[in-house]
């Protein structure tokens, strides 16, 4: 496996492959892995002759400092789990190497930035979108692979390639979860046994919405959902919202074209964790 800090080594080197007829398959990563992003690994494998992979945790994306200096950092231990998961190239560059200069760029994703993430989240997919535009210039991959967990940051990149006219097809794949039904996520190292236990009532809380959306209304359902979170105590929802899969428009009734997807932000004490699941697949 091959570990890479500048951008210039890497672009010579996809470039060499690419004149060679192979295709490249790209897995973004602030680090601190686990077997979703493994779980990307694979799929970039199986569809792709040559996998990168990159380790670089984005200061522009996020919204307290706090946030950002307690985001675990797991060096050794990711480059050993992708050494073993067959990845060929590691991108691993500082922060100069990514930022030489401010990136004072603003992108406009209209709706699909203005709820949920969006809105809790001020300039986070501005941030997400910098970040990732740079690694699609210095990675010119075929394929790019996200994990559905991320669900609305998926559209937005895909947003994203259209605007800038990036010739890379965004792959999603499916969330992985732990045992309890909890999704896999980075953040979930900074939570103890006992609030992991909690935190996956998350999981189960999506899935009996699930199994019951078409016996209330939209409104009656997010109204329940809330109340079974109330009925914990110990998780702080911030949002659920039922949205359409490639527009994000809200759902009002069970008509709405395509699939329809339900997400929600939680706190397990001071832990903010993500989900979602489909009600229509």
């Amino acid at each position: 496996m091959l570990i890479l800090e500048s951008k210039k080594d890497l672009q010579e080197r996809v470039f060499q492959l690419k004149a060679k007829g192979k295709t490249i398959g790209f897995v973004p990563t602030m680090g601190a892995l686990h077997k979703g992003h493994l779980s990307l690994i694979e799929a970039s494998n199986k569809a792709c002759d040559i996998t990168v992979s990159s380790i670089f945790v984005n200061p522009t994306q996020f919204n307290e400092q706090e946030d950002y200096d307690k985001y675990p950092r797991n060096f050794d231990t990711d480059i050993k789990m992708l050494e073993e998961a067959e990845c060929d190239i590691v991108f691993v560059p500082t922060r100069q190497e990514m930022y030489p200069e401010p990136d004072i760029r603003e992108f406009d994703f209209g709706v699909l930035g203005d709820i949920m993430e969006g809105a809790h989240r001020p300039g986070h997919f501005n941030g997400v979108a910098q970040i990732v535009s740079k690694l699609f210039d210095a990675v010119p991959c075929d394929k790019a692979f996200f994990g559905q967990k991320d669900f609305q940051q998926y559209v937005i990149i895909k947003d994203m390639i259209k605007q800038l006219n990036y010739k890379i097809e965004a792959v999603q794949c499916p969330i992985i979860r732990e045992e309890s039904g909890l999704a896999m996520s980075s953040r979930n190292q900074r939570l103890s046994t006992k609030e992991k236990d909690i935190a996956s009532n998350i999981y189960k809380i999506l899935r009996w919405a699930k199994e019951h959306y078409l016996d209330y209304s939209v409104t009656e359902l997010k109204k329940r959902v809330e109340e079974q979170f109330k009925a914990i105590g110990t998780l702080d929802l911030e949002y659920f919202e039922i949205v359409n899969d490639n527009s994000l428009q809200i759902v009002e009734n069970w008509n709405t074209q395509g699939k329809i997807v339900a997400c929600v932000a939680v706190f397990c004490g001071n832990v903010r964790l993500i989900d979602n699941i489909v009600f229509n697949l």
